[in-house]
């Protein structure tokens, strides 16, 4: 099923992509040095930081309708996370997610270290980052830029190096992270030099049965946690018949303050620019809320009634 709201696995459990009807050609390319993958050059990349599930998954099956090797890389980039801990906590499953890859047949997968990503080392690195002119809708729409200081500029830094070494014609995110995505994208419009045609192409949320969107810190969720995180889809679809963004955002805030989650916020923006909402223009329906040691983001395409 698709909709505003994403795909949903089905009742059944059954993913979107079922690794288990897919043959794999050969076995998979393990590459860790950026000169293993000149001869993936003008591939369709899918970059993640491992701890794979079904929503990359359903990336990979994007990356694969393109007719053009498939790399997918997978770096825990420490430049993003404003707090060690955080990075620290993050999952790092390797062994797993190349055993899943190698059942849905991608070509190559990419997996260098912090010292090849940043030659300099990762001093360096970090004062790089901070020094990167970052397009506009990292800076001012006040969302995950608010809360989460300097990350966009270590996502921009990693992709464009992932950019530079892959050389790929196509790249695919994940709608979930809508402003990383709206980040990466802008991103390379302004960089057409640099890049040439590279095209970004967004996949959309892939969620559980129950309408939670897939992530990777959703297996740091209690029974009880797990239960009460579904305030975040329930708020977005209560706001879906709102006739104005204000009230939007008060139906949102209310229903997963309700749910005993901590919210940081809950907007109603502009699809593009991710600022305050224009009449007669797409706009985006923006969640984030903290449920114990778990922060979880959400996001849906609104059309607020006339």
């Amino acid at each position: 099923m698709s909709s505003e709201f994403g795909k949903h696995l089905t009742d059944s459990g059954a993913g979107l992509v079922n690794p288990l009807t897919w043959i794999p050609c050969r076995a998979l390319n393990v590459l860790e040095q950026p000169s293993q993958l000149l001869p993936y050059r003008g591939c369709a990349l899918v970059p993640t930081m491992g701890a794979l599930h079904q929503g990359h998954l359903s990336l990979v099956s994007e990356a694969k309708r393109l007719g053009v090797p498939v790399v997918v890389s997978i770096f825990v980039n420490p430049t993003q996370f404003g707090d060690a801990r955080d990075f620290a906590r993050y999952p790092r499953t390797l062994d797993a997610d190349l055993a899943l890859l190698n059942t849905v047949g991608v070509d190559a997968v990419f997996t260098p270290s912090v010292k090849t990503m940043y030659l300099n080392g990762l001093d360096d690195a970090h004062r790089d980052a901070a020094r990167l002119i970052l397009p506009r809708v990292a800076t001012q729409p006040q969302l995950e830029d608010a809360f989460r200081d300097g990350h966009f500029a270590g996502v921009c830094q990693v992709v464009a190096r992932l950019f530079d070494i892959a050389s790929p014609a196509a790249a695919i995110f994940g709608e979930k992270d809508f402003q990383q995505l709206r980040v990466i994208e802008a991103m390379v419009e302004g960089e057409s030099a640099r890049w040439g045609a590279l095209r970004i192409l967004r996949g959309e949320t892939i969620r559980e049965c129950d309408g939670l969107a897939m992530s990777s810190r959703n297996r740091f969720l209690s029974l009880e946690e797990r239960e009460r995180s579904l305030g975040i889809i329930r708020a977005l679809r209560e706001a879906a018949p709102s006739h104005s963004h204000e009230e939007a955002e008060r139906t949102m805030r209310r229903v997963v303050e309700s749910h005993g989650l901590l919210c940081e916020y809950a907007v109603v923006r502009d699809a593009l620019t991710l600022e305050r909402p224009n009449a007669n223009l797409p706009c985006r329906a923006l969640i984030t809320a903290r449920i114990g040691s778990v922060r979880l983001i959400d996001n849906c395409s609104i059309a607020l009634v006339s």
